[in-house]
């Protein structure tokens, strides 16, 4: 009877882990996920298009800001991680989310590092400028272009008005917290003939670092490796090792 009870026990739970596996598959096509819980460093990933007030189309892979937002929040407040790491591939997206984004890391005290991986376009370049240090991949690109309304527009100056300081803010931000001059990235805001329908410029990664926009060329190694530096750097400067 006691071998029955311990085989009837036993059964849910490994209906229960091959359900897990089967998930894990469907969803990150492996059996095993890498476990983050021994890692003092946080890592934070903004894909796709970045989602603000207004839902995008479920086809759409998006960044919500909701969702972001409050992950840095617990990242700034949990003693036991020392550092961010913000990896992006981006296409940009609304303008007021990206900028608040990328307020809050710049607003940290924990060293963050950004890489951006693929693209950081348009509202993705504040966000990867944000950080104590940057990094971006060879073959990545960023697009620097003017910003931009969609939907309803009312045809009258103050419209201009308003689009003129969202752009200005955009603008402060990104030279406030890189090396590239207000000039320079003005100039490839609104250099015309590098895209196709648009005005702007596809910046790739060596040109982003010679710009001044982005500290270095390097993919996760090199992030990794510098982010574990910074946090080094705060410890000491800290009188010694976070405690709990």
């Amino acid at each position: 009877m006691d071998n029955q009870n311990q085989k009837a026990e036993s059964q849910p739970e490994e209906k229960e882990k091959q359900s897990s596996i089967v998930e894990k598959i469907q969803q990150l096509g492996q059996t095993n996920v890498p476990q983050m819980e021994q890692s003092n460093i946080h890592v934070v990933t903004i894909i796709g298009q970045i989602e603000g007030h207004m839902q995008l189309p479920p086809q759409n892979k998006t960044t919500k800001y909701e969702h972001i937002i409050p992950q840095l929040v617990a990242a700034e407040q949990n003693p036991k991680l020392e550092g961010m790491l913000v990896i992006l591939n981006t296409v940009g997206g609304d303008v007021e989310a990206g900028l608040a984004i990328a307020e809050m890391i710049a607003s940290m005290s924990k060293p963050t590092v950004t890489l951006v991986l693929g693209g950081g376009h348009s509202i993705g370049v504040p966000i990867a400028v944000a950080s104590d240090y940057s990094y971006i991949a060879e073959t990545a690109t960023m697009t620097i272009h003017p910003v931009r309304l969609t939907g309803l527009v009312i045809g009258v100056p103050q419209t201009f008005e308003y689009l003129d300081k969202m752009q200005e803010r955009v603008i402060k931000f990104v030279t406030r917290h890189s090396g590239i001059t207000e000039e320079k990235f003005k100039e490839l805001m609104f250099s015309k003939g590098n895209l196709t329908r648009d005005i702007g410029t596809n910046v790739v990664g060596p040109d982003a670092v010679d710009y001044g926009m982005i500290h270095e060329v390097g993919g996760i190694g090199k992030a990794i490796r510098k982010l574990n530096e910074l946090i080094e750097d705060y410890r000491s400067n800290q009188g010694g090792e976070l405690v709990q």
